[in-house]
């Protein structure tokens, strides 16, 4: 038992401390050259490229239309850097003026955070889930953040977006972004947990309140499973790329045979994952493996059919 546990712990650090397609720099791995080696100045470096499409005004700054819509819709982390670069062809340790940076979203910054940490050998992977620590209230909304190895701890939560401490002030953040309580972001699995066997309020889980759109509550959490799912077997997909059974209307209760279903999945991606009952789960199940050909359902650009690389 020690050696299977063993053996599949070696494999799981091996898998996620090689790039994915979506983490992959490419032809412009060049860029990575003479990078620091510490997760946290790694964060720094994403933080000091990068502005969050609703950070304009934390930086005095309007986002250009054409960047707002069609910078976050950038897949895969090679098409990413040649926006960077485009903008300032600087070394990527240099910090971008707002003008210079790319405009993305939390699975943006994070998904550079793990191509970096990646690049260096760090085992490291997103995780799509809640956090609490945008809103004064303690309203779970919808985020992505970095998994990362720690010889010494296991894994560990990073949040590159809190990494510069003036942006940061603005929000009730009161531990170290390298070290992100569980407590304060929950990954998707355990926020489903919280809800069906805790008695969560569902309403307090989603892109934002109900009384601010229909993007809440279990059916959301279930797309994020989704997500989660297959981020965990490094098909680190948009959030708004959509894929097995969601045919319901957005803030509709889920059927019961689906509240049942995601009952079974959500401890899989829950706790200490087991890196074999995630790779073989996602191979296995139509609703939870991403396939080839994905809906994309853009909040500027409309939906469309996108097929991935």
């Amino acid at each position: 038992m020690v050696d299977d546990a063993f053996r599949e712990a070696v494999v799981s650090l091996s898998f996620y401390a090689a790039q994915s397609t979506f983490s992959d720099p490419g032809d412009l791995a060049s860029l990575y050259s003479d990078l620091p080696r510490d997760v946290g100045q790694l964060a720094r470096v994403v933080r000091d490229v990068m502005i969050h499409r609703v950070e304009g005004e934390l930086f005095g700054h309007t986002h250009p239309a054409d960047r707002l819509h069609n910078d976050a819709e950038s897949r895969y982390i090679d098409d990413v850097l040649r926006i960077l670069v485009e903008r300032n062809d600087a070394p990527l340790t240099v910090r971008r003026e707002p003008d210079d940076r790319f405009v993305g979203i939390c699975r943006d910054f994070t998904l550079l955070h793990v191509s970096l940490l990646r690049h260096v050998g760090i085992p490291a992977r997103l995780r799509s889930g809640f956090a609490d620590y945008f809103w004064p209230t303690r309203f779970h909304g919808d985020h992505v953040v970095t998994e990362y190895w720690d010889e010494k701890r296991g894994w560990l939560l990073a949040d590159a977006q809190l990494t510069d401490p003036e942006i940061t002030a603005n929000w009730p953040v009161d531990f170290d972004p390298m070290d992100v309580p569980r407590s304060r972001f929950l990954v998707a699995g355990e926020a489903w947990r919280a809800i069906r066997e805790d008695g969560a309020d569902e309403t307090e889980f989603g892109l934002h309140r109900p009384t601010e759109g229909p993007f809440f509550g279990e059916r959301f959490v279930a797309g994020n499973i989704r997500l989660d799912f297959a981020a965990l077997n490094k098909v680190e997909t948009l959030l708004w790329d959509v894929w097995g059974e969601d045919d319901g209307e957005p803030g509709t209760p889920l059927p019961e045979a689906s509240r049942e279903f995601y009952d079974r999945v959500a401890p899989v991606v829950s706790g200490d994952v087991s890196f074999e009952a995630a790779r073989k789960l996602f191979a296995e199940d139509d609703v939870l493996r991403t396939p080839r050909t994905v809906t994309c359902y853009a909040p500027f650009n409309g939906t469309s059919l996108v097929t991935l690389r």
